[in-house]
């Protein structure tokens, strides 16, 4: 899942953007091109991990605004599951890399309550951020729910990298451990959203691909 992508980013759609595995997936399957989005995080997050009106899981809007208004407090009900606990009560292995951006703000601490992070939410797995945006090169990164600093000592830590490379491990060990049970992995990389901090060379590969414009 991307954040602030342009409908006419990827080239399945017609974009200067080069998405080879995209474009094959797109061909082999459908492309949704009249959907209902609210054009924030969280919300539409909550809509597709739940399945449900972003109103009925109380995520009217982005967890940083959260109010008392019915439908608007960000806390997700109990009652309301989310595909990762569905899928794990049917025998999958599931996981969550990236960003998260469905827990209050005042639950997003080392001191819990976890029932709102992903750990509580469905998924055995979890490796990103917690909130809404942050530094690629220097992120909060929390394992399961501990707060760790990947990028100590690594002059070329970029988060993206490690999100995949987090992933493609997770991937390998189910597979080698478990090769007869099914996963869900839910990958959220936060790379597309602001602060845009992004690799000089994946700069020099794009520039002026969008000078004008992207339709």
């Amino acid at each position: 899942m991307l954040d602030d992508v342009g409908f006419g980013s990827f080239g399945n759609f017609g974009g200067p953007v080069t998405t080879p595995g995209l474009d094959k997936i797109a061909k082999q399957g459908l492309r949704y091109n009249q959907f209902h989005t609210t054009a924030l995080c969280s919300p539409t997050r909550a809509s597709l991990l739940t399945g449900r009106n972003h109103h009925s899981v109380h995520m009217g809007g982005i967890t940083e605004i959260a109010n008392s208004f019915p439908g608007y407090d960000s806390a997700i009900p109990p009652e309301s599951a989310t595909v990762a606990q569905v899928l794990r009560m049917s025998g999958y292995s599931t996981a969550c890399f990236g960003k998260w951006h469905l827990t209050p703000s005042w639950e997003q601490s080392p001191a819990g309550p976890f029932d709102r992070w992903p750990t509580g939410l469905g998924f055995d797995r979890f490796y990103g951020i917690m909130g809404a945006e942050s530094s690629q090169y220097e992120p909060p990164v929390y394992d399961q729910t501990t707060p760790i600093s990947p990028h100590v000592g690594n002059p070329d830590y970029h988060l993206t990298e490690d999100l995949a490379d987090q992933t493609i491990t997770w991937m390998q060990r189910q597979k080698a451990s478990s090769p007869n049970k099914p996963f869900f992995c839910y990958f959220s990389t936060p790379a597309v959203h602001a602060p845009h901090h992004v690799p000089r060379e994946w700069i020099e590969k794009f520039k002026g691909k969008f000078d004008s414009g992207w339709d």
